[in-house]
């Protein structure tokens, strides 16, 4: 599947503009972002791409120019484009590297995780992905049931997997994720996630199944799906969310509050935000 990268200039360049703008185009249906030092780069599918989304794009600082540049990226060359430019090992809390095949193998963490970097998005240098992983380390999984939605490379699942989950179910709307998350599994040699190409549809028959559910997507698609995942999450399993920016945290939560969700702990950074919640009685 073919990407476009949207390069956003600002003239003259305003850290806030720059993350107002970047949360606009999430709305707009771009999934991953690369701060520049002039402005940001926004990527989206280029079957969901149309000018007009950047033409109604409109951010409050009247004195600052955008410009906006489209180059289109081919899948075929996406490992290439990560190699070069972006994809660089990173840990997370010591305990885990993620890294490419095309890294060596660290001598100083215990634990590794192999992504092959495609056009699926997390590597887990986002903020998002970097906290979910956190949450993951921080929760009790051993033994557990989980549920991965918007899984994309399927970096979660192969984390919950490692860290001592009984079963992972791994669902993305995207064929290209399903086949980068299934590719990823076997570097890493797991195989106790059942991945699934669907949506918060493809719940409607796994009432109660799950201990934990994680969804790391948009807010938009978050406020819509979360009955669905409560439906699908056992009376004090936890729900962990990202894919939103603090000032969406609100809305989130009046919906979360809505549907017998307890808040248990939030994590921020770069204004990104990340929220585990417990389902109550009702």
């Amino acid at each position: 599947m073919n990407y476009f990268k949207i390069t956003a200039k600002l003239t003259p360049y305003n850290k806030d503009a720059a993350d107002i703008l970047a949360a606009l185009l999430a709305k707009k249906g771009f999934e991953s972002f690369e701060d520049m030092e002039d402005g940001v780069a926004a990527y989206i599918k280029e079957c969901n791409y149309t000018p007009e989304s950047l033409a109604a794009i409109n951010i409050p600082f009247p004195q600052i120019e955008i410009t906006f540049n489209r180059d289109l990226i081919p899948s075929q060359n996406w490992n290439i484009e990560w190699e070069k430019n972006y994809f660089q090992p990173i840990d997370i809390k010591k305990r885990y590297i993620v890294r490419s095949p095309f890294h060596s193998k660290s001598t100083t963490i215990p634990n590794e995780i192999i992504i092959q970097p495609k056009m699926s998005f997390g590597t887990g240098h986002h903020e998002t992905t970097s906290m979910m992983m956190e949450f993951i380390l921080e929760s009790d999984i051993e033994n557990k049931k989980i549920l991965d939605m918007g899984c994309g490379t399927a970096i979660l699942s192969i984390m919950a997997s490692m860290e001592g989950a009984s079963k992972i179910t791994a669902i993305d709307i995207d064929p290209w994720c399903i086949k980068n998350s299934k590719e990823n599994c076997q570097l890493n040699n797991i195989d106790n996630i059942e991945i699934i190409k669907g949506n918060s549809s493809t719940l409607l028959n796994k009432a109660h199944s799950f201990d934990i559910i994680m969804a790391n997507i948009n807010r938009n698609i978050l406020l819509e799906d979360i009955p669905s995942y409560v439906k699908a999450l056992k009376l004090g399993g936890q729900l962990i969310l990202s894919g939103f920016y603090n000032y969406d945290i609100e809305e989130i939560d009046k919906c979360a509050k809505k549907n017998n969700l307890s808040l248990k702990k939030r994590k921020e950074h770069n204004q990104w935000s990340s929220i585990a919640y417990e389902l109550n009685e009702k």
